[in-house]
């Protein structure tokens, strides 16, 4: 791919959506540490300098898709949670199917878990006040949207649905770079087996997390 001098505003968002495109398309072949500046220039076809010029850093554009792939992931879920959770079931039943309903969502997107696992330690990091701001502004956003939809299945959770909304994307981030271990140490596990225990599937960490969360957090009856 290559570019012309970008002259208009819509040449110039061409080239910012051909670079997180791009980014997106690197997250699906690579881990996020292997994500790089340099080769995300390269495959996008534009000098370095010229992708800085879109985005501050590789932070900037790992934390825009990331923005990018949890509203993704909201919209799809309030189908999910639609299909997968009755309403008028007891509160305690609710709870775990909408554990359920979250662990396997999350689980079917490890991209977007992996990027909540970098978020705080990597991501938020080399960006400048202004784009870390904004992200944070967007995020509000987002976490507004996934407590309104927590809040329609689990009213009982009241004050603490949006606590548990996020707590929700860091578990998720955390238990995912525990259930991609490298081939170094998935060879530890083979030759000892009593190590695989150290290996978490995400889907099942996942839904014994948060339906522990979920019952402690509600209220007793």
């Amino acid at each position: 791919m290559t570019f012309q001098r970008a002259r208009t505003e819509e040449q110039r968002e061409i080239r910012r959506r051909a670079i997180l495109d791009t980014a997106s398309a690197m997250l699906h072949e690579m881990p996020v540490a292997a994500v790089t500046l340099n080769e995300l220039s390269r495959r996008v076809g534009l000098a370095k300098p010229n992708v800085l010029r879109y985005f501050e850093s590789r932070e900037a554009v790992l934390l825009e898709l990331l923005d990018h792939f949890l509203k993704e992931w909201l919209s799809e879920l309030t189908g999910e949670l639609a299909s997968g959770v009755d309403e008028d079931l007891p509160m305690a039943e609710r709870a775990s199917a909408v554990a359920e309903v979250l662990s396997r969502s999350l689980a079917d997107r490890s991209t977007l878990c992996e990027l909540f696992g970098a978020q705080g330690g990597v991501l938020e990091h080399n960006v400048s006040v202004e784009v870390v701001a904004r992200y944070k502004r967007a995020s509000l956003d987002r976490l507004t949207t996934m407590t309104s939809l927590l809040e329609r299945y689990l009213p009982e959770l009241e004050e603490n649905a949006t606590l548990f909304s996020l707590q929700t994307m860091v578990m998720a981030g955390a238990l995912s770079a525990y259930s991609t271990p490298p081939p170094s140490l998935l060879a530890a596990y083979e030759a000892e087996p009593d190590l695989a225990r150290f290996h978490v599937k995400l889907e099942d960490s996942l839904t014994t997390a948060l339906t522990a969360t979920l019952l402690g957090v509600l209220p007793r009856r």
